[in-house]
């Protein structure tokens, strides 16, 4: 995610990097490259300006505290204006109303709307423990309303139905009086696409607000179309009273000139961004932790947080039980822990959010080490059970017998062998309890202070 302006600003960093000061004139190449990779990140005009000047009124003539290099405080200036340009501070739904608090959704064809809806859905169901109803007043494509009748049945919420032949008002309507009965907490209403700002669609979604009254008013957007997203939230703004934007598709979205330009450009805050495809990948928009990212120093805390949801703790414990009684780390072992690893967004999401491993993560080739994940989970399967409780007892036969078994060579169950022989090693410098939710908690040492890691509030180079 933003990997070309993350690595365009993070080598542009280093250049102030040992200066005994910070002046006009070491600053300014510098500050032509910031300006150039935010143009480059398709970030709009104004924002560029507006950042670029701010940075440079907040560093030129900062002198050298006695711990920090010049290259410290400059980097946390462009870090604290990145947080200020997206919005401070992450602003959740305001969900408090007589039930049911009606959700409206809106946006562009194609900006993923009917997916954000499921994944918003999913999100108030297991993570603010809503009973939640979704209805889709989209008449003019009924494949539409099919969609979302089965990625509500994905997520597990209710759908209300709805058909082509209805009236959008009347669907709103019948939905939220259904809401109220059955005494649904949130009720999502999912809205046509428009294909750009065309009057009469906007006049119908205005109708459509004024009969619903929305407590939250969303404009689904797709990151990958740059500052065009901002100006086309404006746009909706300008005839529907928006309250915040969910950012689609910024996974892969290289530049980033969107989360960047969307709340100056509307002063609506980005409460929600699109990792993926999957329903789970709907995160809550937090603008310090995508400044740290974007800066190269990771996200540790999405990092704990993930590991919370969704590692089982019951497995945890277990697993953290067993090595501390030193009954070894067998393939069964191993197995699970790529497993869970792969419930976290696999290596390349892990490695994303962890400080200074930014930059490994885009040089690593993503699809190569995924496969090699994939690969080792097909081999252990098509072990025996004693084999993988005992790998000691796999001879060559058997490994030629595993590795066509799983469609792969001998080379590649010996790879395997040896890559758990060297985790067993040191699974047994692991003991006690909690397992690898422990072992994310430590990572918070690693963050930069200022970010939640210690005093200072300056992020180390």
């Amino acid at each position: 995610m933003f990997e070309n302006l993350s690595e365009r600003l993070t080598k542009t960093l280093r250049a102030v990097t040992g200066q005994a000061k910070l002046t006009e004139d070491n600053i300014k190449d510098t500050l032509r490259e910031v300006r150039m990779a935010l143009l480059e990140a398709d970030v709009a005009l104004p924002v560029v300006k507006e950042f670029v000047n701010a940075v440079k009124e907040r560093a030129v003539g900062q002198e050298v505290s006695k711990s920090l290099t010049p290259g410290q405080v400059f980097v946390k200036i462009v870090n604290d204006e990145l947080v200020r340009v997206m919005g401070e501070a992450n602003e959740g739904l305001n969900l408090a109303a007589v039930p049911p608090a009606v959700v409206l959704m809106a946006g562009l064809q194609g900006a993923g709307k009917t997916t954000s809806v499921a994944k918003l859905a999913l999100f108030l169901k297991d993570r603010e423990k809503k009973k939640v109803l979704v209805v889709s007043a989209d008449v003019y494509r009924p494949a539409a309303i099919k969609q979302l009748e089965m990625l509500a049945g994905e997520v597990g919420v209710d759908f209300y139905p709805s058909s082509a032949d209805q009236d959008p008002i009347a669907i709103a309507e019948a939905a939220i009086q259904h809401a109220r009965v059955q005494h649904y907490d949130v009720l999502l209403v999912d809205t046509a696409g428009r294909l750009h700002v065309d009057n009469d669609m906007m006049d119908e979604i205005k109708r459509l607000h004024s009969a619903v009254n929305p407590v939250e008013t969303l404009f689904v957007v797709d990151a990958m179309t740059g500052q065009d997203a901002a100006n086309t939230a404006r746009s909706f703004n300008e005839v529907l009273p928006l309250t915040g934007v969910i950012l689609t598709k910024a996974d892969g979205d290289a530049r980033g000139g969107a989360a960047l330009s969307v709340r100056h450009i509307t002063g609506k805050p980005i409460k929600f961004i699109g990792m993926g495809e999957k329903v789970d990948a709907l995160e809550p928009f937090h603008p310090d932790r995508l400044a740290s990212r974007i800066l190269g120093m990771g996200d540790v805390l999405s990092l704990i947080e993930e590991a919370e949801r969704k590692i089982d703790k019951d497995k945890a414990e277990k697993f953290a039980a067993k090595i501390k009684k030193g009954k070894g780390f067998d393939l069964e072992d191993f197995r699970e822990q790529l497993q869970q690893m792969k419930n976290m967004g696999g290596m390349m999401g892990m490695l994303d959010k962890m400080p200074g491993m930014g930059q490994l993560a885009q040089a690593a080739d993503a699809t190569k080490a995924e496969k090699g994940m994939g690969q080792m989970e097909v081999i252990i399967n098509s072990m025996t059970r004693g084999e993988r409780r005992n790998p000691d007892i796999i001879s060559g036969s058997r490994k030629k017998r595993i590795a066509m078994g799983s469609g792969t060579q001998i080379q590649d169950v010996n790879r395997l062998l040896k890559q758990h022989k060297q985790m067993s090693k040191m699974m047994k410098k692991f003991s006690g309890k909690g397992g690898m939710t422990k072992m994310m908690r430590g990572m918070k040492g690693m963050l930069p202070p200022g970010m939640g890691g210690g005093p200072g509030g300056m992020p180390r180079m």
